[in-house]
């Protein structure tokens, strides 16, 4: 299969690159740049230039390809919303490439939007589409897309990890390294789930290869891990102090992080695993940070 991978030099998508080049897939990789373009030579994919924005560029590379795997995504957080927006524009064009086939298009977005309440784990059947969280646009447009016919399916991700980068622990880990001090919220009893950046690069591949219209999967191998429990690791790791504040204080130490410090982030992968035989084997989010500091 020819597949049209946006992101491709990102984080995750540069560990899809080579887990669909070793199932004898072919790659043609979304890039900005000639050094964008020399990176997915070296790593065996074709390169296609065009950024997220570039509408033609992603009807057309959706249209010469037999599936698309969209992992872009502008994590710029204090302009969240207007990139989701920016994200289901992306996906609507993509779709139109694709429009009148049954090619797979899989599409990125947040385990968060399989949670029916707060507190409560997401899970793949359920899609939360009236959530104030901004990241709804994505799954969305890919609904209004699998009602035109179109074969889109969702990849929610957890915290993505491997001993570079952590998801939104990343971000904990540099907050805890400015102030001094790795910080919880409360008790620092509500969950964040997580997955090594292999096993969410196989799923994508699963997930492609499948082809199933409408279907979400989470990219989540860890269900639940506590928050206290990340600041624990972070703090054991780095020598740093550990402490708990109240969430009134939550806003001036974290910034934007604060929205998200003290929310439950968990999952359950139950269908996932079952749907594409997926057993992931990378190592925890503890042990990747813990790792860390030994690649220092």
């Amino acid at each position: 299969m020819r597949v049209f991978l946006t992101g491709a030099t990102g984080f995750i998508g540069s560990h899809i690159i080579p887990e669909l080049l070793a199932e004898g897939h072919q790659v043609l990789g979304l890039t900005r740049s000639d050094v964008g373009a020399e990176t997915l030579v070296a790593a065996g994919a074709e390169p296609h230039r065009g950024d997220i924005e570039d509408f033609d560029s992603l009807m057309h590379g959706a249209a010469s390809c037999d599936g698309v795997i969209h992992a872009a995504f502008d994590h710029n957080f204090l302009n969240f919303t207007e990139n989701c927006q920016k994200d289901a524009r992306a996906i609507t064009a993509l779709g139109a490439g694709l429009e009148g086939t049954t090619k797979p298009l899989i599409i990125t977005s947040s385990t968060a939007m399989g949670s029916a309440k707060p507190g409560e784990p997401a899970a793949e059947d359920v899609f939360a589409a009236h959530s104030p969280n901004p990241r709804v646009a994505s799954e969305l447009a890919g609904q209004a897309l699998v009602e035109r016919g179109i074969h889109v399916s969702a990849m929610r991700n957890s915290q993505i990890h491997d001993t570079h980068k952590q998801g939104l622990v990343s971000d904990l880990i540099e907050l805890a390294w400015q102030k001094g001090v790795s910080v919880y919220v409360g008790e620092g009893t509500n969950n964040w789930s997580a997955a090594h950046v292999s096993d969410t690069a196989r799923l994508y591949r699963l997930a492609l290869e499948r082809n199933e219209a409408g279907a979400r999967y989470h990219g989540t191998a860890e269900g639940a891990i506590s928050v206290r429990r990340i600041a624990e690791t972070i703090g054991e790791t780095f020598g740093l102090p550990v402490q708990s504040i109240s969430a009134d204080e939550a806003e001036a130490h974290f910034g934007w992080l604060a929205a998200f410090a003290s929310k439950d982030m968990s999952a359950s992968n139950t269908l996932t695993r079952e749907r594409l035989s997926w057993s992931p084997t990378g190592p925890t989010l503890q042990a990747d940070i813990r790792a860390m500091k030994a690649g220092a």
